[in-house]
């Protein structure tokens, strides 16, 4: 209950913390799906809770990647992903705007700010869209 208290958790990431606590006798599945069942444990609100805490610094695919490591289902992905799909240039570009401001003076910063975005999870196409957006203002 201590977990669930601090934050909303995914079945599987539950059950990842608890299997070092359960005894030979105790069955850890009856105790996750009598969580599931007073609906105190949802893969839904945990899911819409990381999405929501991290789509104004990360792009679509570090946040599905994200997802995956905390047990939530591929389709619970998919269904989260075309609304940060929608948003993810702007997001990307508000993201670029914070840590750099300025267009690339040379190849070498250019390619920093590459792997920047990268590392953040935005794809490479809305990388070069930002960069060659940032280069046409001037």
């Amino acid at each position: 209950m201590q977990y669930l208290a601090r934050r909303e958790h995914s079945r599987g990431e539950l059950r990842q913390k608890l299997q070092p606590h359960v005894q030979e006798d105790e069955d850890l599945d009856a105790v996750l799906d009598e969580l599931e069942k007073r609906n105190w444990l949802s893969d839904a609100r945990a899911a819409t809770q990381l999405v929501e805490a991290k789509r104004g610094r990360f792009g679509s695919q570090r946040i599905a990647h994200e997802l995956r490591q905390r047990g939530i289902g591929e389709d619970m992905i998919a269904g989260a992903l075309p609304g940060l799909k929608a948003s993810e240039l702007e997001t990307a570009r508000d993201v670029w705007q914070k840590k750099f401001g300025v267009q690339a003076e040379d190849a070498k910063e250019k390619a920093k700010q590459v792997r920047f975005m990268l590392s953040r999870g935005f794809p490479m196409d809305v990388i070069f869209k930002i960069l060659t957006f940032s280069e046409s203002e001037d």
